[in-house]
C-alpha cells in the first residue's frame, strides 16, 4: 500500500443516466422462497427492486444470510425468484446465458486445464476462431498480471492467482454483466487488498457493469459506484448510496474523510434495527 495523502479525495455527482435509458440490470418485485423440511416456509428475499446503469459498479453489501448470494444467483439464471423478475439488457432472466460472466468465492477453474485454456474455455464452445482466441486470451493475460503462468496448472497457483484467472475467464467471453459473489472472501487480508487493486484497474479499462456481493464495507466503498444495503432477513433493500469519490480510486482512500463517513454511515444502516423499512 502505498503512502496515506493528506488531502480529501475529489467528490463527483453519482453516474448520470439519461431519463429513458433502459438499465443494464432491472430487478423488479423479486422475493424468494423455501420450503422447509417441517414443512412451512422461509422467506428468503422479500419484494426486492433496484436497477443498475450500463457500466456501473453496483455492490450489495449487508450481513451474513441477508440474501445477498441468494440474488446474485437468481440475476445468473441458477435459480428461479418465487416471484418478481429480473431483466439484463433488457430481456428476462430466465436461465445461466453468456450475456452474465460469474466470478464465485471458491475455486471455480478447471483443474485439467492449464491457466490460458481456462480463460479461453468459453470463447472455444462459442466458435471463436483460434486467431481471434489467442488475442483476447492474450490481452486478458495482460491485465490480471497472469502471462508468465499462462502454461501453468491451477495446482501451481495461489488463491488470489486462481481468482485471477477466474476474472479473465469471465471478461473474455464480453458479457453484458459481470456477477461476483464475495470473489475474495476466502483471501488472506494482503492478497485481498491486492486484488482489489487489481479489480480497480482491470475495471477502469472494461467498464463492464457489475454486481459485486460483499459484507466488507470497506471493500464495497473502494469499488463502487452505488451501494444497496440490505437488511437482515428477509432481505429487502434498505438503502440505496452513491459513493461520490472520483476514480481512480487507490488504497489510500480508506482513510481520507468522506469515505470514513460512508463507512460510519452504512455500519450504522447495518446495525441499527430501528431504520429498517
Amino acid at each position: 500500500m502505498g503512502s496515506v495523502t493528506a488531502t480529501s479525495p475529489r467528490l463527483v455527482s453519482p453516474i448520470s443516466v439519461a431519463p429513458n435509458a433502459a438499465p443494464k440490470l432491472k430487478v423488479e418485485n423479486v422475493s424468494l422462497r423455501y420450503q422447509t423440511p417441517a414443512g412451512g416456509t422461509f422467506t428468503a428475499l422479500e419484494q426486492v427492486s433496484f436497477e443498475v446503469p450500463d457500466q456501473q459498479f453496483a455492490v450489495l453489501v449487508g450481513p451474513s444470510g441477508c440474501g445477498k448470494s441468494s440474488l446474485l444467483y437468481l440475476t445468473a439464471g441458477l435459480a428461479e425468484p418465487t416471484s418478481g423478475e429480473i431483466f439484463v439488457g433488457g430481456k428476462q432472466v430466465d436461465g445461466p446465458g453468456a450475456d452474465r460472466g460469474m466470478v464465485f468465492q471458491g475455486y471455480t477453474l478447471f483443474p485439467w486445464l492449464t491457466v490460458r485454456q481456462n480463460i479461453e474455455f468459453g470463447l472455444k464452445r462459442r466458435g471463436v476462431p483460434s486467431r481471434e482466441r489467442h488475442e483476447i486470451v492474450g490481452h486478458y493475460l495482460n491485465e490480471v498480471g497472469l502471462l508468465p503462468f499462462a502454461d501453468n496448472y491451477s495446482k501451481q497457483l495461489s488463491g488470489g492467482m486462481m481468482q485471477r484467472v477466474a476474472i479473465a475467464r469471465a471478461l473474455a467471453n464480453d458479457p453484458q454483466i459481470l456477477l461476483m459473489d464475495e470473489p475474495f472472501g476466502a483471501l488472506d487480508s494482503q492478497t485481498r487488498l491486492q486484488m482489489q487493486q487489481l479489480l480497480l484497474k482491470v475495471w477502469e479499462h472494461s467498464k463492464k457493469t457489475v454486481l459485486f456481493v460483499t459484507h466488507d464495507i470497506d471493500e464495497a466503498i473502494l469499488l463502487g459506484d452505488r451501494i444497496f444495503v440490505m437488511g437482515a432477513r428477509p432481505g429487502r433493500i434498505k438503502e440505496v448510496l452513491n459513493v461520490p469519490i472520483e476514480r481512480p480510486r487507490n488504497l489510500d482512500m480508506v482513510m481520507d474523510p468522506e469515505f470514513i463517513r460512508m463507512k460510519r454511515q452504512i455500519f450504522h444502516l447495518l446495525h441499527d434495527g430501528s431504520q429498517e423499512h
